[in-house]
């Protein structure tokens, strides 16, 4: 049972990124998945989560969707900021959707910086 995150890089303020998160081992249309980053410093904090029941999720800058044929969960962000550079982490689990002890399955995270 594995999850990886990918797709973080350098982006300029304002610019758009998306973050896949690939599961192996098991199906990630059953769980709920949430996207959490950890900047510098700071403590992990939620981005935005989705339910197994839920295609999308969209809060704000950032979107959630399902790729069920691919088994990937995609987060797209929008008009990066420089706040926005962190650690961004995806996670699945079957019981809540908003508080990390809730999820069983971590990725090892994929850095995104947002710099000119």
């Amino acid at each position: 049972v594995q999850l990886q995150a990918s797709g973080g890089g350098l982006v300029q303020p304002g610019g758009s990124l998306r973050l896949s998160c690939a599961a192996s081992g098991f199906t990630l249309d059953y769980y709920n998945i949430g996207w959490f980053r950890q900047a510098p410093g700071k403590e992990r904090e939620g981005v935005l989560c989705i339910s197994s029941s839920d295609s999308t999720s969209v809060k704000g800058r950032f979107a959630i969707s399902r790729n069920n044929a691919k088994n990937t969960v995609y987060l797209q962000m929008n008009s990066l900021k420089p706040e926005d550079t962190a650690v961004y982490y995806c996670a699945a689990g079957s019981m809540g959707c908003r508080e990390q002890y809730e999820y069983a399955y971590w990725g090892q995270g994929t850095q995104v910086t947002v710099s000119s």
